[in-house]
């Protein structure tokens, strides 16, 4: 039996893409990602992570990423449709990388508070249809989705790198870092009109920011 997971990465974030990645394995290898250490990967370092992804990568039949790109959330975010936000384009992602990876099932951890409505989404959109099991911190609970959580924090982690090379320090780019606000701060002031491809203009970080830099202009 072909299982995957899948999971995503910089949900919260004002900077940078939501990453989703999936994670194809056999049956005997969910006890082999166990023994490695393979767990939720918001509760490792982010040099065991990157270590696990390569003994995962290893291990794997499959995996994929899916990247969404900022301005792709800002359009749904601020179109405000009903049941067509960012948890319903996050599910159209998962599809997608479903449909890539082909697994007899799928565990995917849920984004939308009504995880069977989130599987309801992923279903609509797939022509061959997978079984399906969608919880809320599947992480936590079954291997290949950690393994998922994990592929998708190191692909995250080298995108923010890339940005912050060129673009300068701005911190972890979660709105609750003081760095990250700081950057925002800085880069607003010099660009009040522009939010950059990389930035989520939606995110009300940056719309309290513009609105006090136009303010005190």
């Amino acid at each position: 039996m072909r299982i995957a997971g899948v999971d995503d990465a910089g949900r919260g974030c004002v900077i940078g893409p939501l990453v989703i990645a999936g994670v194809l394995v056999d049956e005997e290898a969910v006890e082999r990602l166990r023994l490695l250490g393979v767990h939720d990967s918001k509760t490792l370092s982010p040099r065991r992570r990157e270590l696990l992804a390569a003994e995962i990568k290893e291990i794997a039949l499959d995996y994929t990423y899916f990247e969404i790109p900022p301005r792709a959330i800002d359009r749904v975010v601020e179109r405000g449709v009903k049941l067509r936000r960012l948890n319903y384009l996050e599910a159209l992602a998962m599809a997608e990388v479903i449909r890539r990876l082909k697994p007899d099932i799928v565990y995917v951890d849920a984004s939308d508070i009504d995880a069977e409505r989130f599987k309801g989404h992923i279903l609509s959109a797939l022509r061959e249809k997978p079984q399906i099991v969608s919880e809320h911190e599947a992480d936590a609970r079954y291997p290949v989705v950690a393994a998922a959580s994990i592929l998708a924090k190191v692909r995250r982690d080298s995108i923010i790198r890339e940005l912050q090379r060129r673009y300068g320090d701005f911190g972890s780019g979660y709105p609750h870092d003081s760095r990250t606000v700081k950057f925002l701060e800085d880069w607003f002031r010099r660009n009040p009109r522009e939010v950059p491809p990389f930035i989520r203009g939606s995110w009300s970080t940056v719309k309290r920011i513009r609105r006090k830099l136009l303010f005190q202009g």
